[in-house]
């Protein structure tokens, strides 16, 4: 492994050790929803307001480049969709090598935990955590705790499972992982200290301005590094200032209400 490479990526898509990243390959699983038909206008507000980084699938590389702002780029390598037999059947999309050649300062894989695919899933992510060490390219995991196997009224937020999935992750050679929120703080900090790696949380479906700070705050004061926000932020009507309310918990340790009040958000 190039270790200074390595390095040098890794501080790309965060800041002091802090992650803020917006994904937005959302396209292939549910279509050109709001916020990715115009992507590039989308990618240039989320920088704007703060984001470390986007990530998208390659192909989209093209509108991401002029619209950064500087950021960092991750580029995601494994997809389903909506509309198919099953959208935990997650499949590979791309490379590592072709992720270098789209711009990509890190990679990243979907793995469900718990799913009837998680052994292809998992074979999957240790390889790629493999290649791109060979070339010094951080590994993003989302472990996602989510699939017929998994028992409980909310499987897919039970800090017990979620633990798990974290770990696997560290298991198998991930840098950073990204996971559900479990919707505490208490329960959250098992999850944090499950693993080494840095954790940081999904956004899930949009609940409000508020909620989503709530959540991010309850996070960081877990033991988070950071957030993986897709929806609440690109499908935000101000994307620019819900990025900069979300940079304020996660880079500046303000609470919930302190970011709403920051970036002009009603709640």
């Amino acid at each position: 492994m190039n270790h200074a490479g390595h390095a040098a990526r890794l501080d790309r898509i965060s800041t002091d050790d802090r992650f803020l990243i917006v994904p937005m390959d959302h396209g292939i699983t549910l279509g050109a929803v709001d916020g990715l038909k115009h992507i590039g206008d989308t990618i240039d507000a989320v920088t704007r307001g703060g984001a470390d980084a986007v990530l998208t699938q390659k192909g989209i590389a093209p509108r991401v480049h002029p619209n950064a702002n500087d950021a960092g780029y991750v580029v995601h390598l494994n997809a389903s969709t909506a509309v198919g037999p099953d959208a935990n059947d997650k499949r590979p999309t791309g490379s590592v090598e072709g992720a270098i050649r789209a711009g990509a300062d890190a990679v990243s894989m979907h793995i469900n935990v718990g799913s009837d695919y998680e052994r292809e899933q998992m074979a999957f992510l240790a390889e790629l955590t493999e290649t791109a060490a060979d070339y010094g390219v951080p590994t993003l995991a989302m472990a996602y705790a989510r699939g017929a196997n998994l028992e409980g009224d909310d499987p897919e937020h039970d800090a017990e499972y979620l633990g798990h999935a974290v770990r696997l992750a560290e298991e198998v050679g991930a840098d950073v992982v990204k996971t559900g929120y479990s919707g505490d703080p208490d329960s959250f900090r098992h999850v944090c200290e499950s693993t080494a790696l840095p954790v940081v949380i999904a956004g899930g479906e949009p609940d409000g301005d508020r909620e989503t700070l709530v959540a991010v705050r309850g996070a960081m004061d877990a033991g988070a590094a950071g957030v993986s926000m897709g929806r609440s932020i690109f499908q935000h009507d101000d994307p620019e200032a819900i990025t900069r309310a979300v940079s304020a918990v996660v880079h500046d340790d303000a609470d919930a209400e302190d970011a709403l009040h920051l970036a002009e958000l009603q709640g």
